[in-house]
Protein backbone atom coordinates (compact mmCIF):
# COMPACT_ATOMS: atom_id res chain seq x y z
CA UNK A 1 0.00 0.00 0.00
CA UNK A 2 2.65 2.44 0.87
CA UNK A 3 4.84 4.27 -1.59
CA UNK A 4 7.97 5.68 -1.19
CA UNK A 5 8.19 9.78 -1.05
CA UNK A 6 10.09 11.55 -3.71
CA UNK A 7 12.18 14.41 -1.77
CA UNK A 8 10.83 17.95 -2.37
CA UNK A 9 13.90 19.68 -2.90
CA UNK A 10 13.05 21.17 -5.94
CA UNK A 11 9.83 22.19 -4.68
CA UNK A 12 10.72 24.36 -1.45
CA UNK A 13 13.30 27.08 -1.79
CA UNK A 14 15.49 29.07 0.49
CA UNK A 15 18.39 27.74 3.13
CA UNK A 16 18.91 24.32 4.31
CA UNK A 17 19.00 25.46 8.00
CA UNK A 18 18.16 23.04 10.55
CA UNK A 19 15.90 25.17 12.37
CA UNK A 20 14.68 27.53 9.51
CA UNK A 21 13.35 27.20 5.95
CA UNK A 22 12.26 30.29 3.54
CA UNK A 23 8.26 28.03 2.08
CA UNK A 24 6.17 30.52 0.26
CA UNK A 25 4.08 27.89 -0.98
CA UNK A 26 2.76 26.91 2.68
CA UNK A 27 0.49 29.57 2.61
CA UNK A 28 -0.68 28.35 5.65
CA UNK A 29 1.65 28.95 8.53
CA UNK A 30 1.79 32.68 8.12
CA UNK A 31 -0.19 34.98 9.92
CA UNK A 32 -3.73 34.87 8.87
CA UNK A 33 -5.95 37.12 11.90
CA UNK A 34 -5.56 39.43 14.02
CA UNK A 35 -3.55 39.46 16.77
CA UNK A 36 -4.20 38.51 20.22
CA UNK A 37 -2.68 38.89 23.91
CA UNK A 38 0.48 36.41 24.04
CA UNK A 39 1.19 36.91 27.34
CA UNK A 40 -1.86 34.32 28.58
CA UNK A 41 0.11 31.36 30.70
CA UNK A 42 -0.15 27.85 29.68
CA UNK A 43 -2.15 27.03 32.51
CA UNK A 44 -5.24 29.15 31.82
CA UNK A 45 -5.02 27.74 27.38
CA UNK A 46 -8.18 26.14 27.86
CA UNK A 47 -10.37 29.73 28.45
CA UNK A 48 -8.02 31.38 25.91
CA UNK A 49 -8.87 29.02 23.21
CA UNK A 50 -12.14 29.33 23.96
CA UNK A 51 -11.94 33.18 23.33
CA UNK A 52 -10.38 33.02 20.07
CA UNK A 53 -12.61 30.64 18.67
CA UNK A 54 -14.37 33.10 16.90
CA UNK A 55 -11.52 34.53 15.11
CA UNK A 56 -9.00 31.36 14.95
CA UNK A 57 -8.68 30.98 10.71
CA UNK A 58 -5.82 28.99 9.58
CA UNK A 59 -6.39 28.37 6.19
CA UNK A 60 -4.50 26.65 3.82
CA UNK A 61 -5.40 26.42 -0.43
CA UNK A 62 -2.73 23.97 -0.68
CA UNK A 63 -3.61 20.98 -2.01
CA UNK A 64 -2.33 17.16 -2.76
CA UNK A 65 1.25 17.11 -5.16
CA UNK A 66 -0.33 13.48 -6.56
CA UNK A 67 -3.40 11.81 -8.15
CA UNK A 68 -3.53 9.26 -5.93
CA UNK A 69 -3.88 9.80 -2.32
CA UNK A 70 -1.32 6.97 -0.50
CA UNK A 71 1.46 6.61 2.21
CA UNK A 72 4.92 8.86 2.00
CA UNK A 73 5.91 7.16 4.94
CA UNK A 74 6.75 3.12 3.79
CA UNK A 75 5.27 1.83 7.02
CA UNK A 76 2.04 0.52 7.79
CA UNK A 77 -0.44 3.56 9.06
CA UNK A 78 -0.13 4.11 12.43
CA UNK A 79 -2.32 5.17 15.37
CA UNK A 80 -1.66 5.45 18.96
CA UNK A 81 -4.06 6.40 21.88
CA UNK A 82 -2.64 7.96 24.46
CA UNK A 83 -4.57 8.07 27.62
CA UNK A 84 -2.55 10.66 29.93
CA UNK A 85 -3.41 10.92 33.02
CA UNK A 86 -7.19 9.29 32.98
CA UNK A 87 -9.26 6.12 33.89
CA UNK A 88 -9.58 3.80 37.26
CA UNK A 89 -9.33 -0.08 36.97
CA UNK A 90 -12.68 -0.52 36.59
CA UNK A 91 -12.91 2.15 33.26
CA UNK A 92 -10.20 1.05 31.89
CA UNK A 93 -11.52 -2.96 32.70
CA UNK A 94 -14.35 -1.33 29.96
CA UNK A 95 -12.31 0.09 27.41
CA UNK A 96 -10.23 -2.86 27.13
CA UNK A 97 -13.19 -5.19 27.05
CA UNK A 98 -14.43 -2.34 23.72
CA UNK A 99 -11.28 -2.25 21.82
CA UNK A 100 -10.71 -6.35 22.49
CA UNK A 101 -14.00 -6.71 20.55
CA UNK A 102 -13.20 -4.38 17.70
CA UNK A 103 -12.86 -4.75 14.14
CA UNK A 104 -9.73 -3.44 13.36
CA UNK A 105 -8.05 -2.98 9.97
CA UNK A 106 -5.28 -5.22 9.26
CA UNK A 107 -2.81 -2.88 7.78
CA UNK A 108 -2.00 -0.65 10.84
CA UNK A 109 -0.05 -0.44 14.12
CA UNK A 110 -1.93 0.30 16.91
CA UNK A 111 -0.41 1.24 20.42
CA UNK A 112 -2.23 2.41 23.19
CA UNK A 113 -0.44 4.48 25.94
CA UNK A 114 -2.48 3.74 29.85
CA UNK A 115 -1.59 4.98 32.74
CA UNK A 116 1.84 4.04 34.21
CA UNK A 117 -0.22 2.30 37.39
CA UNK A 118 -2.55 0.32 34.58
CA UNK A 119 0.30 -0.97 32.19
CA UNK A 120 0.22 -4.38 34.04
CA UNK A 121 -3.64 -4.69 33.67
CA UNK A 122 -3.77 -3.36 30.70
CA UNK A 123 -0.89 -6.03 29.02
CA UNK A 124 -2.27 -8.41 30.94
CA UNK A 125 -5.91 -8.26 29.43
CA UNK A 126 -5.30 -6.43 25.80
CA UNK A 127 -5.78 -8.66 22.73
CA UNK A 128 -2.04 -8.67 21.47
CA UNK A 129 -3.70 -7.69 18.09
CA UNK A 130 -2.42 -3.90 20.53
CA UNK A 131 0.22 -3.47 21.71
CA UNK A 132 1.15 -1.06 24.44
CA UNK A 133 3.48 2.11 25.15
CA UNK A 134 4.50 4.27 28.22
CA UNK A 135 3.24 7.83 28.01
CA UNK A 136 7.21 9.21 29.52
CA UNK A 137 10.53 7.46 30.66
CA UNK A 138 13.55 9.07 32.18
CA UNK A 139 16.93 10.08 30.44
CA UNK A 140 19.03 6.14 31.70
CA UNK A 141 18.83 3.30 33.60
CA UNK A 142 16.78 3.56 36.64
CA UNK A 143 18.02 4.65 40.13
CA UNK A 144 17.53 7.42 43.19
CA UNK A 145 15.31 9.05 40.84
CA UNK A 146 12.05 9.51 42.84
CA UNK A 147 9.06 9.72 40.65
CA UNK A 148 10.70 8.41 37.57
CA UNK A 149 9.61 5.56 35.74
CA UNK A 150 13.05 3.79 33.33
CA UNK A 151 12.99 2.07 29.99
CA UNK A 152 13.81 -1.37 31.65
CA UNK A 153 10.76 -0.62 33.81
CA UNK A 154 8.86 0.09 30.79
CA UNK A 155 10.08 -3.21 29.13
CA UNK A 156 9.72 -5.59 31.72
CA UNK A 157 6.01 -4.67 31.83
CA UNK A 158 6.14 -5.59 27.99
CA UNK A 159 5.76 -1.90 26.28
CA UNK A 160 7.27 -1.58 22.89
CA UNK A 161 7.08 1.97 22.77
CA UNK A 162 7.40 4.95 24.64
CA UNK A 163 5.58 8.53 23.90
CA UNK A 164 8.36 11.74 24.32
CA UNK A 165 8.40 15.49 23.86
CA UNK A 166 4.66 15.46 24.28
CA UNK A 167 3.67 19.15 24.67
CA UNK A 168 2.32 18.65 27.79
CA UNK A 169 5.78 17.45 29.17
CA UNK A 170 7.36 20.52 27.44
CA UNK A 171 5.09 23.39 27.97
CA UNK A 172 3.35 22.24 31.40
CA UNK A 173 6.52 20.25 32.76
CA UNK A 174 9.59 22.09 31.49
CA UNK A 175 10.99 19.87 29.54
CA UNK A 176 13.65 21.26 26.76
CA UNK A 177 14.66 19.73 23.61
CA UNK A 178 18.11 18.88 24.58
CA UNK A 179 16.27 16.40 27.89
CA UNK A 180 14.17 15.15 25.35
CA UNK A 181 16.62 13.70 23.12
CA UNK A 182 18.65 12.16 25.39
CA UNK A 183 14.95 10.03 26.48
CA UNK A 184 14.86 9.18 23.01
CA UNK A 185 18.77 7.83 22.48
CA UNK A 186 18.40 5.84 25.77
CA UNK A 187 14.72 4.17 24.72
CA UNK A 188 15.76 3.47 21.28
CA UNK A 189 19.36 2.07 23.04
CA UNK A 190 17.19 -0.40 24.96
CA UNK A 191 15.52 -1.36 21.94
CA UNK A 192 12.04 0.28 22.80
CA UNK A 193 10.63 2.65 20.23
CA UNK A 194 9.95 6.11 20.04
CA UNK A 195 6.80 8.64 19.25
CA UNK A 196 8.68 11.67 18.72
CA UNK A 197 6.00 14.59 19.54
CA UNK A 198 6.74 18.25 18.14
CA UNK A 199 4.39 20.62 17.37
CA UNK A 200 3.95 24.57 17.79
CA UNK A 201 1.73 26.87 20.59
CA UNK A 202 -0.81 29.12 19.05
CA UNK A 203 1.24 32.50 19.72
CA UNK A 204 3.94 30.86 17.44
CA UNK A 205 1.93 30.04 14.67
CA UNK A 206 0.42 33.50 14.80
CA UNK A 207 3.84 34.63 14.46
CA UNK A 208 4.66 32.56 11.67
CA UNK A 209 7.62 30.28 13.20
CA UNK A 210 5.67 26.92 12.92
CA UNK A 211 8.57 25.76 10.86
CA UNK A 212 10.94 26.97 12.82
CA UNK A 213 10.02 25.24 16.02
CA UNK A 214 9.32 22.07 14.48
CA UNK A 215 12.57 21.74 12.89
CA UNK A 216 13.85 22.91 16.20
CA UNK A 217 12.59 20.42 17.88
CA UNK A 218 13.18 17.76 15.06
CA UNK A 219 17.11 18.65 15.13
CA UNK A 220 17.15 18.02 19.26
CA UNK A 221 16.08 14.23 18.45
CA UNK A 222 18.48 13.91 14.54
CA UNK A 223 21.39 15.51 17.49
CA UNK A 224 20.77 12.82 19.98
CA UNK A 225 19.42 9.07 18.19
CA UNK A 226 21.55 7.13 16.58
CA UNK A 227 18.81 5.62 13.96
CA UNK A 228 15.98 6.74 12.87
CA UNK A 229 14.62 3.34 12.60
CA UNK A 230 12.24 2.58 15.10
CA UNK A 231 11.16 6.31 15.68
CA UNK A 232 7.70 7.25 14.49
CA UNK A 233 7.10 11.82 13.96
CA UNK A 234 3.97 12.74 15.57
CA UNK A 235 3.04 16.35 14.50
CA UNK A 236 0.67 17.88 17.26
CA UNK A 237 0.42 21.54 17.26
CA UNK A 238 -0.16 22.67 20.47
CA UNK A 239 -3.58 24.88 20.24
CA UNK A 240 -5.42 21.91 18.60
CA UNK A 241 -4.42 19.29 21.58
CA UNK A 242 -7.39 18.93 23.45
CA UNK A 243 -9.35 22.05 22.49
CA UNK A 244 -11.72 20.97 19.76
CA UNK A 245 -9.44 23.17 17.09
CA UNK A 246 -8.49 20.51 14.41
CA UNK A 247 -6.08 21.55 11.40
CA UNK A 248 -7.72 21.09 8.36
CA UNK A 249 -6.40 18.90 6.43
CA UNK A 250 -4.77 20.74 3.84
CA UNK A 251 -2.53 22.30 6.80
CA UNK A 252 -1.67 19.34 8.62
CA UNK A 253 -0.35 18.33 5.18
CA UNK A 254 1.65 21.11 4.74
CA UNK A 255 3.74 20.68 7.47
CA UNK A 256 3.83 17.12 7.22
CA UNK A 257 5.64 17.80 3.88
CA UNK A 258 7.77 20.05 4.96
CA UNK A 259 9.06 17.68 7.83
CA UNK A 260 9.52 14.87 5.43
CA UNK A 261 11.38 17.31 3.63
CA UNK A 262 13.58 18.34 6.76
CA UNK A 263 14.43 14.89 6.81
CA UNK A 264 15.58 14.14 3.05
CA UNK A 265 18.02 17.31 3.65
CA UNK A 266 19.22 16.66 7.35
CA UNK A 267 19.16 13.43 7.61
CA UNK A 268 18.50 11.46 4.83
CA UNK A 269 16.49 10.50 1.86
CA UNK A 270 15.76 6.96 3.02
CA UNK A 271 15.15 8.35 6.24
CA UNK A 272 12.50 11.00 5.13
CA UNK A 273 10.64 8.17 2.99
CA UNK A 274 10.70 5.52 5.80
CA UNK A 275 10.21 7.63 8.37
CA UNK A 276 5.88 7.52 9.52
CA UNK A 277 4.82 11.33 10.42
CA UNK A 278 1.21 10.85 12.12
CA UNK A 279 -1.14 14.00 13.18
CA UNK A 280 -2.21 14.42 16.63
CA UNK A 281 -4.29 17.32 17.53
CA UNK A 282 -8.48 16.98 18.71
CA UNK A 283 -8.35 14.05 15.84
CA UNK A 284 -11.97 11.96 16.28
CA UNK A 285 -13.60 9.50 14.58
CA UNK A 286 -15.35 12.41 12.47
CA UNK A 287 -12.15 14.24 11.06
CA UNK A 288 -9.74 11.07 10.71
CA UNK A 289 -11.10 9.81 7.30
CA UNK A 290 -10.81 13.04 5.35
CA UNK A 291 -7.05 13.85 7.48
CA UNK A 292 -6.14 10.17 6.26
CA UNK A 293 -6.91 10.85 2.75
CA UNK A 294 -4.22 13.22 2.55
CA UNK A 295 -0.55 11.37 1.47
CA UNK A 296 2.30 12.64 4.17
CA UNK A 297 -0.46 11.73 7.23
CA UNK A 298 0.88 8.36 7.91
CA UNK A 299 -1.51 7.70 10.92
CA UNK A 300 -3.06 9.31 13.95
CA UNK A 301 -1.66 10.37 18.29
CA UNK A 302 -5.38 10.19 19.80
CA UNK A 303 -6.25 12.41 22.78
CA UNK A 304 -9.47 11.89 24.76
CA UNK A 305 -11.62 10.23 21.58
CA UNK A 306 -8.72 7.12 22.52
CA UNK A 307 -10.91 6.82 25.45
CA UNK A 308 -13.45 5.52 23.86
CA UNK A 309 -13.59 2.03 22.33
CA UNK A 310 -16.10 2.10 19.38
CA UNK A 311 -14.57 5.97 18.25
CA UNK A 312 -10.49 4.65 18.37
CA UNK A 313 -11.96 1.79 16.37
CA UNK A 314 -13.20 4.09 13.70
CA UNK A 315 -10.07 6.14 13.63
CA UNK A 316 -7.84 3.11 13.27
CA UNK A 317 -9.98 1.79 10.68
CA UNK A 318 -9.65 5.82 8.77
CA UNK A 319 -6.76 3.70 6.79
CA UNK A 320 -9.32 2.66 4.41
CA UNK A 321 -9.42 6.28 3.08
CA UNK A 322 -5.99 5.84 1.41
CA UNK A 323 -7.59 3.93 -0.99
CA UNK A 324 -9.27 6.79 -2.66
CA UNK A 325 -8.55 8.77 -5.36
CA UNK A 326 -7.81 12.75 -4.89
Amino acid sequence: MAVASASLASQMSGPKSATSISCPQFSGLRKSFSKFDTSVSFSTSQAFFHSVDSHLRLSSSRKGCRAVVNMSGSGKFFVGGNWKCNGTKDSISKLVSDLNSAQLESDVDVVVAPPFLYIDQVKNSLTDRIEVSAQNCWTGKGGAFTGEISVEQVKDLGCKWVILGHSERRHVIGENDEFIGKKAAYALSQGVGVIACIGELLQEREAGKTFDVCFQQLKAFADAIPSWDNVVIAYEPVWAIGTGKVATPEQAQEVHVAVRDWLTKNVSAEVASKTRIIYGGSVNGSNSSDLAKKEDIDGFLVGGASLKGPEFATIVNSVTSKKIAA
